[in-house]
């Protein structure tokens, strides 16, 4: 269902927009008439008695499936979608979105179990990241899956154990490019990385690789997340598709596919303009209709995105436990925080913090300027600063919008020793 397109719900209300002084990400969920937001068509407040525990993140089916749905339609047919599984590694969200991506990309051995266990096809499974383990990689070769190399170091581990189970491991080299991803959030290569191997000596790697009797398959090649430009995305892309041309001439074998990572940024306030697609796809068009004349029919392009496919579909919610006033300000202090939603507290890569959307699962009456936190011992445990909210007190819901990813798994949940937060596939 369109998130423009009136929504009913058993609440009686029809109401496709947010309420008064709501903007940007908020604004695009739907609010009833009775003002509480709508999840999955639902009331707010009957998911989460359902759930029956705040704190929780609520993740809407609906909309990750209209995502990954309308990403699907837009890339050429020689373009594959893959899904980092980091963004968001819940099983139950992975499983839903094995139905709809082409492909997994895991970091961790962890992770590889839950890819494996959503039934992911391992032909379509990829595990990057560097400092792999011995045994991570043990497992990686005998599950049959590609691993990213990220040094020479894991081109002898997986020989040895190639060796002894009897099958070559299949392996795609990771790139430090030598560029990096402008306007991005995070930077992953371009100067000194910990992330892959420098450009210039990719040509020894793929001899080593060679001479290993390693199966090589391709490239991956990640410049950074969270770009809202498409100009920068659509730069990367094509030097990195340029770069691994210049290696062509050292493939051990065909080039089975060239991973040009994501990069795709979603807005987290009202000052971000959301990504443009539409330049990007046609670059990529235009990408995917030469990678078969140039690498052979067999080639594919993957687009790998995480945050872009998950983070507007989630809700982070809280309760306030109490309101204070202290010199003037008010305070609505919640039983959530930093330690199960660090990103919204600023503490996640943030170099000026930022507060992302949020709201009152309320409409109504007055509005006022509040500052959210949460019940933790430092001023760090910040959800929302000086914010203008609806009136809100004891036993009210607060909403934090564009959570669906790097939320819950990207938290210091031990934290003080305060309950851990559930989390729901609505």
């Amino acid at each position: 269902m369109s998130e423009t397109s009136p929504i009913a719900s058993d609440s009686g209300a029809v109401a496709p927009t947010a309420a008064k002084g709501d903007a940007g990400p908020a604004a695009r969920w739907p609010r009833g008439r009775d003002g509480e937001w709508l999840v999955a068509g639902r009331p707010l407040s009957r998911v989460v008695d359902e759930l029956g525990a705040t704190p929780c993140y609520l993740y809407d089916r609906s909309r990750l499936a209209e995502r990954a749905r309308s990403l699907r339609q837009a890339l050429p047919p020689g373009v594959l979608l893959h899904y980092a599984i980091k963004a968001n590694p819940m099983p139950a969200l992975v499983g839903f979105m094995a139905g709809h991506v082409d492909g997994f990309d895991v970091a961790s051995a962890g992770e590889l179990r839950v890819a494996l266990d959503a039934g992911m096809d391992r032909e379509h499974v990829s595990f990057a990241g560097p400092g792999k383990q011995e045994a991570e990689l043990q497992r990686a070769q005998a599950a049959g899956i590609v691993v990213n190399l990220e040094s020479f170091r894991e081109i002898d581990i997986l020989a040895r154990a190639s060796e002894s189970n009897g099958a070559p491991a299949r392996v795609a080299v990771r790139v430090n490019l030598p560029f990096e991803l402008k306007s991005s959030g995070m930077k992953m290569s371009g100067g000194a990385r910990q992330f892959g191997v420098d450009d210039d000596q990719v040509p020894a790697l793929l001899r080593r690789i060679a001479a290993a009797g390693l199966a090589f398959e391709g490239f991956h090649c990640f410049a950074g997340s969270q770009s809202l430009r498409a100009e920068a995305i659509v730069e990367a892309q094509r030097l990195s598709y340029a770069l691994v041309r210049q290696w062509q001439a050292h493939f051990p074998a065909p080039l089975r596919w060239l991973n040009l990572g994501g990069g795709f940024g979603i807005p987290y306030n009202t000052r971000d303009q959301p990504l443009d697609t539409g330049p990007v796809f046609e670059s990529l068009h235009d990408l995917a209709a030469r990678c078969a004349g140039d690498f052979g029919p067999q080639a594919r392009l993957v687009l790998e995105l995480g945050r872009y496919l998950v983070g507007e579909a989630g809700l982070y919610v809280c309760r306030v436990v109490d309101r204070k006033l202290s010199r003037g300000k008010v305070f609505l202090v919640t039983d959530g925080g930093m330690h199960q939603h660090l990103a919204a507290s600023g503490n996640f890569g943030q170099v000026v913090r930022r507060n992302y959307p949020i709201a009152v699962n309320a409409a109504g009456g007055e509005r006022e300027q509040a500052t959210v936190v949460g019940p933790l011992c430092t001023p760090l445990d910040l959800l929302g600063d000086d914010v203008e909210l609806d009136h809100a007190g004891p036993g009210d819901l607060v909403v934090v919008f564009q959570s669906g990813a790097y939320g819950r798994s990207a938290s210091p949940r031990q934290f003080l020793g305060h309950p851990d937060v559930v989390e729901a596939l609505v």
